[in-house]
């Protein structure tokens, strides 16, 4: 069974930066997007980043553009978000999700769009 373990979420001041990563077990995820997502309390899952089976393609929330990048390794078997210039509006659970497309090398930012999950990281942005 695919499984998807998440990493790296902490607690940081504004301005700060962190790196979660998310890791593939049991299986190699080369045809699989992935996608980083978060839940806020109160607040709707939505999609923060994306990046094709290949990494050719990436995608970003308005709302993080510019200071998220999203990477994968294909040896390691990881993809990792890359977070700077942190906001207490980033503060949420951070989930992984994979998929394989139908169409080659695209990624996709919707929630629904993903067939496996990690369990979440929670980063806390706060002074």
């Amino acid at each position: 069974q695919l499984q998807l373990v998440e990493s790296g979420g902490g607690l940081v001041q504004p301005g700060g930066s962190l790196t979660p990563s998310c890791a593939a077990a049991g299986f190699m995820w080369d045809d699989y997007a992935i996608g980083w997502f978060r839940k806020a309390p109160g607040k709707e899952r939505e999609g923060v980043s994306c990046i094709s089976s290949s990494g050719g393609s990436t995608h970003y929330a308005d709302t993080v553009k510019g200071r998220f990048t999203i990477s994968r390794d294909k040896a390691k078997n990881t993809v990792y978000l890359q977070m700077n210039s942190l906001k207490p509006e980033d503060t949420a659970i951070y989930y992984c999700a994979a998929v394989v497309p139908t169409v080659q090398d695209i990624c996709l930012m919707g929630p629904w769009m993903h067939d496996y999950w990690g369990q979440g990281t929670q980063v806390t942005v706060s002074a």
